[in-house]
């Protein structure tokens, strides 16, 4: 039945499907293509505005690890001081 459909598909179109590693090809080939004209459109920022933005991020983290690292040290404390009292 399946075959029966794909002769009378074959035969309206008048053409053959390609093989499984063609149309890959084709369409691995199309993608590199699309992507290649997409980069195109991109607006790359310039070196100033990469080092004001790896600043920003450095310090931002450099902010969180303090902020996460006086938490601990609170936390640390409080949990000795509990056993100290319980113990």
């Amino acid at each position: 039945m399946a075959k029966e459909m794909e002769k009378s598909a074959e035969s309206k179109s008048g053409k053959k499907k390609a093989n499984w590693f063609k149309r890959a090809w084709n369409g691995l080939n199309r993608w590199f293509r699309e992507m290649k004209s997409e980069l195109k459109k991109v607006v790359w920022p310039t070196r100033k505005q990469v080092m004001k933005n790896t600043v920003v991020a450095v310090t931002v983290m450099v902010v969180a690890g303090i902020v996460l690292w006086a938490f601990d040290q609170v936390a640390m404390l409080v949990v000795q001081t509990l056993i100290s009292i319980g113990g």
